[in-house]
């Protein structure tokens, strides 16, 4: 027992902590509460994973509430696509909740409070208010509608629920202290006077409640135990617990609201704000742009579910922000790949290859394996035939000792077939290579058991056969910014380290097998890297997104 509780996080800490005092078991109960002003990205993906982890370990409902108390920013795609990411990382939630359920109950306990002198009608501008606000060091000062009536308060806070207040004009500030030392304690706004329609509530209100409103408050009513939030919550905590006390019964289950800090991800941002304008600014063409750090745009680019959930329970929570290199998202997705992905063969730079000894019109059929680390896997069926593709940079002239690729008078062997030798190029008018003649050894064939196929040679490559190739639009993907921090460096915008390296298109040959694939198939193409079938993929026009490529290719640039 000793040895599972060192294995605990600080956060299963707590709970258990929370268990061996007053806490049952049965009080558990968690929620994952996003506002849906965005795509899910990277960041949300460990804050899911915690959470849903946490009912799972301790068999615990979970909510879904969408914390939607904004409808200037909010919208119905939001929530459908948090939903989906939600599903596709594999959890469930026990009840899917919305802030505006509670809108009427929040509205009445704002009543509430102002018939009890907790709250009042504040009729200065959003610039006077913050000025009133002090400093960390100077106390705030008191605004001059403090004192108002109760009488009046409820009057003009009728009339801003019915819209009879402009946008921008009165607000309900909750009666706390001007002089606390933390500053969010000093009459926090509660409502503000909004005239939008709301995605699920339309025009019913024109009022919306703050965050800090509304966010406890619905941790209360779900009867939630413990509310989890990211380190910039902590100084709100106080203010939490005091909206609750306002609303509670001596005695009733109050939540907890307990911190943790944010894992930043390298080369990238997780600001919802910036992504929207990446958007926005034509940088990327949408949401799930398989550049985007988003969930959806991870998954269009072919990360599997398993690996973002390795990627967010190996990185852990802990009490201190730190910066996780993207290298290791990578590394995740490439161990995950590696295991299920199909073996195949493509090739993205081609040049001819012509066996000149293999006789013409012919074509044979060889066995290739699918996947080495899946014994289940099987084995497929490559044509194979005179003329093939193989890659530019697999052949040089002339080369020195350390090339082990194709080269004049020296041998390789083709992948799942023969040894070839190189003999002779043909060249267009401006020298370049149209063409690498070559001869075969006819008794070398992959698996045949003959001596000459057992012949060791220093270099396989990969081919396809040109007769039979199918042509494919390949996406290789990069990182969206050449910089560790792009938002993180004094005195420049973060847009102005957007990789333009970041997308490259090129024409691929690929074995005829692929003409089949379906949207999200993933396949490794031997010695080049893994890939999935984009969406806007068609039997006419397959496209291929690379996910990641055999090798982290930015740790040569680092070094």
């Amino acid at each position: 027992m000793n040895e599972e509780k060192k294995s605990l996080n600080f956060i299963e800490q707590i709970i258990e902590e929370d268990l061996s005092n007053n806490y049952k078991k049965e009080d558990l109960k968690f929620r994952f509460p996003p506002e849906p002003n965005g795509y899910l990205h990277i960041g949300h993906a460990s804050s899911i994973c915690l959470n849903f982890r946490l009912g799972e370990r301790y068999n615990a409902p979970v909510n879904l509430r969408f914390d939607d108390t904004n409808p200037a920013k909010e919208e119905q795609e939001y929530v459908d696509a948090i939903k989906k990411d939600i599903e596709w990382l594999g959890f469930k939630w026990a009840e899917e909740c919305y802030a505006s359920d509670y809108f009427q109950q929040l509205y009445d306990w704002a009543v509430e409070m102002i018939k009890n002198g907790d709250a009042y009608v504040d009729s200065q501008t959003s610039e006077e208010i913050a000025e009133q606000k002090g400093t960390p060091t100077q106390p705030g000062q008191a605004s001059p509608f403090r004192n108002r009536s109760v009488e009046e308060n409820l009057d003009l806070f009728e009339k801003m629920k019915n819209g009879e207040t402009p946008e921008k004009g009165d607000v309900l500030r909750a009666k706390i202290s001007m002089g606390a030392g933390n500053m969010l304690m000093r009459d926090p706004v509660m409502y503000r006077c909004l005239h939008k329609s709301h995605h699920r509530t339309g025009d019913n209100w024109k009022i919306y409640p703050m965050y800090d409103w509304a966010h406890g408050e619905s941790d209360f009513i779900e009867h939630v135990s413990h509310s989890f939030c990211t380190l910039e919550f902590l100084p709100h905590r106080e203010l939490y617990n005091w909206f609750i006390k306002k609303v509670s019964k001596p005695g009733e289950f109050e939540p907890k609201q307990r911190e943790f800090a944010r894992r930043n991800l390298s080369h990238t941002i997780v600001s919802k704000r910036k992504l929207l304008q990446l958007v926005e600014k034509g940088f990327v063409d949408s949401w799930d742009d398989p550049r985007m750090p988003t969930i959806s745009g991870l998954r269009r680019r072919g990360y599997t579910a398993e690996s973002i959930r390795k990627f967010a329970d190996s990185i852990g929570v802990g009490k201190r922000e730190n910066l996780i290199d993207v290298s290791h998202l990578e590394f995740c997705a490439r161990e995950d790949l590696n295991k299920i992905a199909p073996r195949v063969m493509g090739v993205l730079d081609p040049v001819k290859l012509v066996i000149t000894n293999y006789p013409e019109g012919e074509e044979e059929w060889l066995d290739a394996e699918n996947n080495p680390e899946d014994e289940t896997a099987g084995s497929r069926k490559v044509p194979f035939s005179r003329e093939l593709y193989i890659e530019k940079e697999d052949f040089k002239e002339s080369a020195n000792r350390k090339f082990f690729r194709l080269t004049l008078g020296k041998e390789v062997r083709l992948k799942n077939a023969y040894i070839i030798k190189g003999e002779d190029v043909v060249k267009d008018t401006e020298g370049n290579i149209t063409e690498i003649h070559c001869t075969y050894d006819l008794k070398s064939k992959s698996g045949s058991g003959t001596e000459e196929s057992l012949r060791k040679v220093k270099g396989t490559l990969h081919w396809v056969s040109v007769k039979h190739a199918i042509e494919a639009e390949i996406r290789l993907y990069d990182r969206l910014f050449t910089e560790e921090m792009p938002d993180g460096i004094k005195d420049r915008d973060y847009l102005d380290f957007v990789n333009p390296e970041s997308l490259k298109i090129v024409t691929g040959y690929l074995e005829p097998g692929l003409k089949d694939a379906k949207e999200q198939d993933k396949v490794q193409f031997q010695r080049i890297g893994y890939f999935c079938v984009d969406r806007d993929s068609t039997a006419a026009r397959p496209i291929f997104n690379r996910t990641v490529s055999l090798r982290d290719s930015w740790a040569k640039i680092k070094n």
